[in-house]
């Protein structure tokens, strides 16, 4: 599936809390409707990133496992 991506967030070599925090401040960033990407290294982001979204009432579009990253593309609730 492909998304107009506003925002692209690279994670990678950072490891819990950091993505989600990274994630956390980039969300309060943009506007409600935007994408963005994230991409990570840690595999925590697996369950940390959906608990996100689902708390915050943020859509995971597609949440995807590739080599040694993991990439995630969500976009902004109100």
């Amino acid at each position: 599936m492909t998304h107009n991506i506003d925002l692209i967030l690279d994670t990678s070599g950072l490891f819990c809390p950091e993505p989600v925090m990274l994630l956390h401040k980039n969300v309060r960033a943009v506007n409600v409707g935007d994408v963005i990407q994230v991409i990570a290294t840690d595999p925590s982001t697996m369950r940390d990133i959906p608990k996100f979204c689902h708390f915050l009432g943020h859509e995971l579009l597609e949440q995807q496992e590739k080599g040694d990253g993991y990439y995630y593309v969500i976009r902004k609730a109100e």
